[in-house]
């Protein structure tokens, strides 16, 4: 049965951390715009925002050894390292300036001061993490960070790591205090419920089956209640699709230009978490490896204190595999339903390409407990198969397009906004370091598809996101003034991360 069409400013359809930040950015900006969300599922973050499906690193670059290449002449570039630091250091302001402004409470929910490090063994890799560490402990924005090959040190930094360890080649470490723990799963339903608090009409169990574009330029929206089984007619001015996997069905059926020849790869992470509170007390911080050869970049080895409901638990991963499934909660025909006519060509080409990586992720999914065991003990020596469970973590849909660098059918890391060149319509595509530079992205829809209101709104990001519009590596002043009052409105100073940010 169809009810009546109802009329509103923006709708944002999935109830994850991009939506919960876009609505919480425009709720500032315009706070008379009528919001609507619409989520699938029966409550908020429960995708890849939800903090047992993701790896809560508050990626700020300061430990995976991924955003660091090695360059022909020997030289470390750490350019990739420095943009993924400032997009997380945009996220830290705006979530201050939440706090600051009582919008959101008790910080230490979503947020908990965290060491985070590099480990590395084998004489050339330790090679590699001193020439980083020369690099990165050079510049602003990565001061305080320490770097040692003394196994002394090493117990005292990680002494779970190096209890039982048999000391048969070089082994180094760098650590740096001014690191995080990040809920996002929580801070996703914080926000949300801020939102409603300003009347924000939030539906949960409905789901968006079609959307298509009226002649008067609006989109109309098909939602199922999936509750009652009534579809209703939804129009807004502006739609952003920020369903994660979900996305690109979506977008598709958007049927914007700009949505053609673009394909999805699933990935699927698993990892294991430690239900021993003897283990889980003996090691305090985020400790990095290298990924294995052939390995994608989602997959570099991580052994993490994590806090979750105010308790802290230990997790090791992510080991890959493979799903056709675009969400969790999706189906097995996610993949082959998103092969349309126009990326056809272009999944071929990456399905030829990616043959390595296909039959690595298939022999992940192939491991045995025992032999995941055997990954962990890389890094916990002493770690008995009686003390891990094994959880299923999220689904990534890693973006496939054609690109003048790759050529056709190239496999993308990070994520990506896709828009109408009208901007009335934007998708989030894409994974890692999503939630850690949600708000830097979300900036980035709103200059993309309000550009006629920047101008007015610019005074309020400003105030939002002090920084907003400078490099903060050009300005290690106002870095290390905002690394301060950050640190203090959530509840992060009295730390390391204070003496390190004004040392």
């Amino acid at each position: 049965m169809n009810h009546g069409q109802t009329s509103t400013d923006v709708i944002l359809i999935g109830a994850g951390i991009m939506s919960a930040t876009l609505g919480t950015l425009l709720k500032e900006l315009a706070p008379d715009w009528n919001i609507k969300v619409f989520e699938q599922l029966a409550r908020a973050g429960e995708e890849s925002s939800n903090e047992w499906n993701n790896a809560g690193t508050g990626h700020a670059a300061l430990c995976e050894l991924n955003y660091t290449t090695e360059r022909p002449d020997g030289t470390i570039d750490i350019s990739k390292a420095i943009k993924v630091n400032e997009q997380f250091q945009v996220s830290r302001q705006f979530w201050a300036y939440l706090v600051q402004r009582q919008l959101i409470h008790n910080p230490q929910d979503f947020i908990m001061p965290l060491p985070h490090m590099s480990y590395v063994r084998g004489e050339q890799n330790v090679k590699f993490l001193s020439k980083r560490y020369e690099a990165m402990s050079a510049h602003p924005l990565f001061q305080g960070m320490e770097f040692t090959q003394d196994p002394g040190k090493l117990r005292e930094w990680v002494p779970l790591m190096m209890k039982d360890r048999k000391l048969e080649e070089p082994i180094a470490a760098t650590k740096i205090d001014s690191g995080t723990d990040v809920n996002f799963g929580a801070l996703t339903r914080m926000l949300l419920n801020h939102l409603k608090e300003k009347g924000v009409d939030i539906r949960y169990k409905h789901s968006v089956k079609k959307l298509k574009r009226t002649t008067d330029g609006l989109w109309e929206l098909m939602v199922k209640d999936l509750n009652s089984g009534a579809t209703e007619r939804h129009t807004a001015k502006f739609v952003f699709i920020g369903a994660g996997g979900g996305s690109l069905h979506l977008l598709q059926k958007s049927g914007i230009p700009e949505g053609k020849r673009i394909g999805g790869f699933p990935v699927s992470g698993l990892f294991m978490v430690c239900n021993n509170p003897e283990v889980v007390e003996q090691h305090h911080a985020k400790v990095y490896g290298k990924a294995s050869v052939g390995a994608p970049p989602m997959s570099v080895p991580h052994l993490d204190t994590r806090f979750i409901d105010n308790k802290k638990s230990l997790l090791f991963g992510p080991f890959a595999g493979f799903s056709p499934k675009f969400l969790k909660t999706g189906s097995m025909f996610d993949l082959i339903t998103s092969v349309k006519p126009h990326n056809l060509l272009t999944m071929l080409a990456a399905g030829v390409k990616e043959m390595a990586l296909t039959r690595y992720l298939i022999g992940q999914l192939m491991l045995s407990k025992e032999q995941r065991m055997e990954e962990l003990r890389d890094f916990v020596p002493g770690a008995k198969s009686e003390d891990w469970d094994l959880i299923v973590a999220g689904q990534r849909v890693q973006v496939i397009k054609d690109t003048v660098e790759g050529g056709k059918g190239t496999l993308q890391f990070g994520t990506e906004v896709v828009s109408a060149a009208d901007g009335s319509i934007a998708a989030l595509l894409g994974a890692s370091p999503g939630a850690s530079t949600a708000v830097h992205v979300m900036l980035e829809v709103i200059e993309k598809c309000f550009p006629q209101y920047l101008e007015a709104w610019k005074p309020k990001i400003k105030e939002m996101i002090p920084s907003y519009g400078l490099s903060l590596s050009e300005n290690p002043e106002l870095f290390r003034t905002l690394q301060q009052s950050t640190a203090q409105a959530l509840g992060l100073s009295g730390t390391k991360q204070e003496e390190a940010s004004v040392s």
